[in-house]
């Protein structure tokens, strides 16, 4: 059993908003949505323990306590963190602290990159925020998280989309060939395209589907073998790479598959090895 830290796939939904006069726009409804439940539910069911988080609650982690989650679990999952949560602390946006004192904190881009390579397990999840993400908001490349992804970030927009989907398709000798065997991996609806990475295994790429009835006898497009999973060693830590999102939007059809809790069960012992 592992201890995992999984951040992120957390939303916060307003509305819907009524302008009533031309002077009042009224909110009605707030709903708090945990998208991560999902891929909570099935690692606990593989006997992991997850405790799941919103972003917003890792962004607004005070001095040293990064550094007591790392301590304290196996696993950290990132899905759709972008780098500015990394990057920047609450307190450089608190006025009240200007002149009082020398502002810096603790690098938790640095702490990760440290702590992969002392041993530490690390999942990094696709979406718009995410990699180098929409109109590179996701900007994992341009940090030193790069020195420890098991795929190469893009430096322009890396959202590959579309409504009749993608499937993963197992590398040759991939473990999780028995998973997706039979072209049974649901239309996902978009991914983030990313590099291979040398020194690191693709487990599995990207297939386009293709729905229409003038193509159905015609072989699915291959995507220029862009890697959906792969996974890589750096000093005695781990990472993986699943480039879309294990939560709805582009997975709302991946997380109802049958086999959606042995497709992660299968990369977190591939990970946890």
């Amino acid at each position: 059993m592992a201890r995992i830290y999984y951040i992120g796939d957390w939303a916060v939904q307003t509305g819907p908003v009524y302008a009533e006069t031309a002077f009042n726009y009224a909110y009605k409804g707030l709903e708090v949505i945990n998208y991560g439940k999902w891929l909570k539910d099935a690692l606990e069911t593989a006997g992991h323990e997850v405790e799941s988080v919103p972003t917003w609650d890792f962004y607004g982690l005070p001095p040293g306590a990064y550094e007591t989650v790392l301590a304290e679990h196996d696993v950290i999952v990132f899905s759709d963190v972008e780098a500015k949560n990394f990057q920047l602390s609450p307190s450089f946006f608190d006025r009240r602290k200007f002149g009082s004192g020398i502002l810096t904190f603790p690098d938790r881009v640095r702490l990760t990159v440290e702590a992969v390579r002392a041993g530490k397990r690390v999942a990094f999840m696709g979406g718009w925020l995410s990699f180098n993400g929409e109109c590179g908001k996701g900007g994992w490349g341009r940090t030193g998280l790069e020195e420890i992804l098991p795929v190469e970030c893009l430096e322009v927009e890396d959202l590959v989309e579309s409504t009749e989907g993608f499937r993963a398709v197992p590398a040759a000798g991939s473990a999780l060939a028995p998973v997706l065997a039979g072209g049974s991996f649901p239309p996902v609806l978009g991914y983030n395209r990313a590099l291979p990475r040398s020194g690191c295994e693709i487990l599995a790429y990207w297939e386009r589907m293709d729905s229409s009835s003038a193509s159905a006898a015609r072989k699915p497009r291959p995507t220029s073998l862009e890697p959906a999973v792969a996974i890589g060693d750096f000093g005695r830590g781990r990472t993986l790479a699943y480039t879309s999102d294990p939560a709805p939007h582009w997975g709302c059809n991946f997380v109802f598959w049958e086999g959606y809790a042995e497709f992660w069960r299968t990369c977190f012992d591939l990970l946890l090895q």
